[in-house]
């Protein structure tokens, strides 16, 4: 929060640190700031968001080692939030396909008001607690599943509705917030405390929640054999960008230059972990893929195998 005595002449921002709360002396309110002032507050504000994140770690494991566990048995990780924390949610769904080569409904983000709340806000949205429970319903939510509800706050209708009903289905709920006090059970905690700009949770809430998100789906797929060592080797080449990149891999992994690594990426059917195995072992693509399904899809198994 901020506050200024009487006069105008001293202002402060109270901003949390671990254990206490840090009282910042301003000589001036935000507005008559240069922006280098205003940026070294939100330095502090976004440095105590990295902190939080860490203290959430042991919970925000749990709840990737979920996610794994039901996309390995064939659910779904599904996020849903209003506002910034849909919009978050959305946007860490979206990324799974590119990056992991994820299947498509693997990983879902609802955001209270549709697609439109993308880009807009949508009045009364958050609010609907009904709304909440027909996406879980829409979707079908079921027991194979694992719900991670996004609320800075903690208190969102939207969202408490949706997970009561996701937990009525029989999947596993968890709930993400920034605020209330104690960690409950699969309650990831990021209390980043007051906003440099008060109430403005894009900011350090914001920025707390995408590191959790990241952390959340990333580890989960790492889980799930997406990863070889720190590279993609699951990355869908959609764009020249990321058919370097897959060359790249392939080459790394086996040894064969440039040109080969790419006519074995075609031949693979654009999967560089296929392309890997064919190269490794000298078989055909079928081979190759049977390889990986019997290792679980991990590429270090199937080369070794």
């Amino acid at each position: 929060m901020s506050t200024a005595m009487d006069g105008g002449t001293q202002f402060f921002a109270c901003l949390k640190t671990d254990s206490n709360v840090l009282i910042i002396l301003m000589s001036k309110p935000l507005e008559h700031m240069p922006p280098e002032e205003i940026l070294a507050l939100m330095d502090r504000a976004d440095e105590r968001a990295l902190f939080t994140v860490k203290g959430a770690s042991a919970a925000i494991a749990r709840a990737a080692e979920s996610a794994a566990k039901a996309i390995g048995q064939g659910g779904r990780l599904i996020y849903i939030g209003a506002g910034t924390s849909g919009r978050l949610g959305v946007l860490d769904a979206s990324e799974c396909p590119p990056t992991f080569s994820a299947a498509p409904g693997q990983v879902i983000g609802v955001i209270a008001g549709g697609k439109r709340a993308l880009t807009e806000a949508v009045e009364g949205a958050e609010d609907d607690e009904n709304a909440g429970k027909k996406a879980m319903s829409r979707i079908k939510v079921n027991g194979k599943d694992v719900v991670v509800g996004i609320t800075a706050s903690g208190t969102t209708p939207y969202v408490l509705a949706a997970l009561a009903e996701a937990e009525r289905r029989g999947a596993e709920t968890w709930i993400i917030k920034c605020t209330g006090g104690l960690a409950e059970k699969r309650v990831i905690l990021l209390d980043t405390g007051p906003e440099v700009v008060r109430g403005s949770t894009r900011l350090a809430a914001g920025t707390a929640t995408k590191l959790a998100l990241n952390r959340i789906t990333t580890a989960a797929f790492i889980m799930l054999g997406k990863v070889y060592g720190d590279l993609m080797v699951d990355v869908m080449p959609t764009n020249r960008k990321l058919v370097k990149r897959a060359v790249d891999i392939i080459s790394g992994i086996t040894g064969c230059d440039a040109k080969a690594a790419e006519s074995f990426l075609k031949k693979s059917g654009m999967r560089p972990k296929t392309a890997c195995v064919m190269i490794a072992r000298g078989v055909s693509r079928a081979e190759a893929e049977r390889l990986l399904d019997a290792c679980g899809g991990f590429l270090r198994r199937a080369l070794r195998s």
